[in-house]
């Protein structure tokens, strides 16, 4: 590894304090942002969707587990699929560390796909995993909240995704997150959803890959975790 320019503490010392300067600014812009994002308006969800859970037939509703707020990271798992992303299974390895918490500060976490729910719940032993996951196969959904595309949809041109039409159609399953709040009277809103990087807010090691001087290192040919990403489970051990 190619060092930058080696200089003395003295010297490294006010270029470090400028960056400081840029990285409270930064924190204070993800403040205001965060700010906007609990006061957009919501959306209530008069639809009925049913999904098949590992006791069962549950609702939307049923999802918040008595809480007053539910996020939900739409994984992409069609139902022809032997395997999960991996690059939803990336972001996946950091949710049951983050939801010890959540489900003590108002808000349950869940994970929905369209694979049937025996393939969910192999593919979640396999992974080591403990949220909750859900199949929405046979309800639409996936497609309401603009993640899924049906073989007719991508046939007619570009689908709708991330707010804006894609210019490649091909991928019928595609990421995201969506949020819920559940009203006094039990009923149920759709507060926010984000899509494409805004889960990157989501998956921690990139965090510690930002601190390092090769950072997140995605050189090609996708330019992302595409690049050198992996199921967990499938890394050769160092010592090999």
């Amino acid at each position: 590894m190619k060092p930058n320019a080696i200089v003395s503490y003295t010297d490294w010392l006010p270029a470090r304090k400028a960056l400081l300067e840029k990285e409270k600014e930064l924190s204070r812009l993800r403040d205001e942002i965060s700010a906007e994002r609990r006061a957009l308006p919501w959306v209530q969800v008069e639809k009925p969707y049913a999904f098949e859970g590992p006791s069962g037939r549950v609702d939307l509703a049923d999802l918040f587990d008595g809480r007053s707020q539910l996020i939900v990271y739409h994984f992409m798992f069609a139902p022809e699929w032997d395997e999960g992303c991996a690059s939803c299974s990336f972001l996946a390895d950091h949710i049951d560390g983050a939801n010890l918490h959540l489900r003590h500060h108002d808000v349950s976490l869940v994970v929905i796909s369209r694979a049937p729910i025996a393939k969910l719940l192999a593919y979640r032993r396999r992974m080591s995993w403990r949220f909750e996951w859900v199949s929405s196969l046979g309800s639409t959904f996936n497609q309401d909240f603009g993640v899924s595309f049906t073989p007719a949809e991508l046939a007619q041109g570009p689908t709708y995704y991330n707010y804006k039409k894609r210019e490649s159609q091909t991928e019928g399953e595609m990421p995201g997150v969506s949020v819920f709040a559940k009203g006094d009277g039990g009923e149920v809103y759709h507060t926010y959803s984000s899509y494409a990087r805004g889960g990157d807010l989501l998956i921690g090691a990139y965090n510690y890959l930002d601190l390092t001087p090769k950072g997140r290192n995605e050189h090609g040919p996708h330019y992302n975790l595409v690049d050198w990403i992996k199921r967990h489970d499938m890394y050769k051990s160092t010592s090999q």
